[in-house]
């Protein structure tokens, strides 16, 4: 975005590239569960996800004073959200693997995808000045799409998978 030409395998390409690649997958989330809140929610970051992207692809100062704003209250969103299912929830007594239905499958994908996504957008803040907001947000996220796979396991009534080590 602003008309400079880099590689296809530059840090700033590959971390709006994740952000889209997660918005994909959320969709896939989206579209696989019927909770209605849930739905809308998610949604809503997918919005926020585009305006991640711009910020992200946006090399020119200039240019991003013209784009949507991340703002704080996003964050606060994704963290009431996780607050709000975590109500709910059992105490975690061990890791779960992921598993045990499509939509929570999906979850697991999108918050891998997600990780991924905070890793290059964190390296790219080491050589090029990023809202530290859109850090926050995307480790927000990770967390909130993790939550939202037990959540999913609750409304179900399916049973987490537990990883148990063998000895």
């Amino acid at each position: 975005m602003g008309g400079t030409r880099v590689s296809k395998a530059d840090l700033r390409i590959d971390s709006y590239g994740e952000v889209d690649e997660l918005n994909a997958y959320l969709g896939v989330v989206r579209d696989s569960i019927t909770d209605e809140r849930g739905r809308a929610v998610l949604l809503q970051i997918q919005h926020v996800l585009f305006v991640i992207g711009s910020q992200l692809a946006c090399e020119k100062e200039a240019l991003k004073t013209k784009l949507p704003a991340l703002e704080e209250k996003e964050i606060l969103l994704l963290e009431e959200s996780i607050d709000q299912m975590n109500e709910s929830l059992p105490t975690m007594t061990h890791f779960i693997l992921p598993g045990g239905h499509l939509a929570i499958s999906y979850c697991h994908v999108a918050r891998t995808v997600c990780r991924r996504s905070e890793r290059n957008i964190v390296a790219l803040s080491e050589t090029t000045e990023i809202n530290p907001l859109i850090v926050t947000y995307i480790n927000r996220l990770a967390d909130y799409l993790f939550v939202l796979s037990r959540y999913i396991s609750y409304q179900l009534n399916i049973d987490e998978i537990k990883w148990i080590p063998k000895k």
